[in-house]
């Protein structure tokens, strides 16, 4: 096998190594980065990604090198922690993401949650909503939860309801990711790696207890892994996040990204519309008539209020 070349799919990655599955063989190999392709230019930390299609020359019988990536039909980015001028893709050519979410235990943010939606609308990546841990949820949480599915289905997106811990709704969840490359992401302490060991529990991913102190998440996943279901198809498990910081979207053109306001813009008086002051302006009034919730125009509002022409 010296030599030879191969195609494949990248299913790991931890440190400068990456795990390759051969698309012929069907196998995992390990891989490097060829030198050029590592030093190219970019504005992201990861010239590779969970998720790339690559060409891998072997160099010996277990062994290959990376020496080009295929373009990508999307991807999944945010802003590296601690640069504000780079950016990390957390996964490419995904046919949905999931984002994990919790009413409590812990408390969800949702300017977090329309960030990350946001990001999804930007880069062409279907995505959908799990409110996880429903079965530990009283009166007051079961409130705020109907509240978030009304919102969140009337700005046009799937939402399901599941609980790791039981299995409420697991065998529809199960169904909706066969044959599918998928992402799994979400803040820590949301149930993600407890939601992929449900789903196939030949997985036993490491799990973690929340912090006491704060009801927030402690990290169990500390790398990017693409995970083979036995029903078929594979999960990424990512980090549990902290923050999502927007990469590229420009504010003339957020509102193209919250789905129910880009609904509505098509009726303003004014074009370009900015939806934040003009008159006439019809997605406001769709606010006005709870045609839009307040809630989500209010994070379109604050992430519209930024210095410069890209919201970072």
């Amino acid at each position: 096998m010296n030599g030879s070349y191969f195609e494949g799919t990248v299913f790991r990655h931890t440190g400068s190594r990456y795990m390759v599955k051969s698309k012929a063989m069907r196998t995992l190999v390990g891989c490097v980065v060829r030198g050029k392709l590592r030093l190219r230019e970019t504005t992201t930390t990861n010239p590779v990604a969970i998720g790339d299609i690559v060409d891998c020359d072997m160099i010996n019988n277990s062994e290959g090198i990376i020496t080009a990536v295929h373009p990508r039909r999307n991807y999944i980015i945010r802003r590296a922690a601690n640069l504000s001028h780079e950016a990390h893709i957390i996964a490419a050519n995904v046919d949905c993401a999931y984002l994990i979410v919790t009413i409590s235990h812990p408390r969800n943010a949702w300017a977090f949650i329309d960030r990350f939606l946001v990001t999804c609308e930007a880069y062409n990546v279907p995505v959908k909503l799990i409110i996880n841990k429903v079965d530990l949820y009283g009166e007051a949480e079961n409130e705020e939860k109907e509240r978030f599915l009304e919102i969140y289905t009337q700005a046009g997106y799937a939402v399901m309801e599941v609980s790791a811990k039981t299995g409420f709704q697991v065998d529809g969840l199960r169904r909706d990711v066969c044959g599918k490359f998928c992402l799994f992401s979400g803040a820590s302490g949301v149930g993600k790696s407890s939601l992929i060991n449900a789903l196939d529990p030949a997985l036993t991913l490491r799990t973690g207890a929340l912090s006491k102190a704060h009801q927030k998440g402690m990290h169990t996943t500390t790398f990017y892994e693409a995970l083979e279901l036995a029903s078929g198809g594979a999960i990424v498990d990512s980090p549990g996040i902290k923050g999502f910081g927007l990469i590229e979207v420009n504010k003339k053109e957020l509102y193209h990204f919250f789905p129910e306001l880009f609904r509505m813009a098509a009726h303003c008086k004014f074009n370009p519309c900015t939806h934040t002051h003009e008159p006439q302006c019809a997605v406001r009034q769709a606010v006005n008539d709870g045609r839009i919730s307040p809630e989500r125009y209010d994070s379109y509002f604050k992430m519209f209020q930024t210095s410069d022409g890209k919201y970072r």
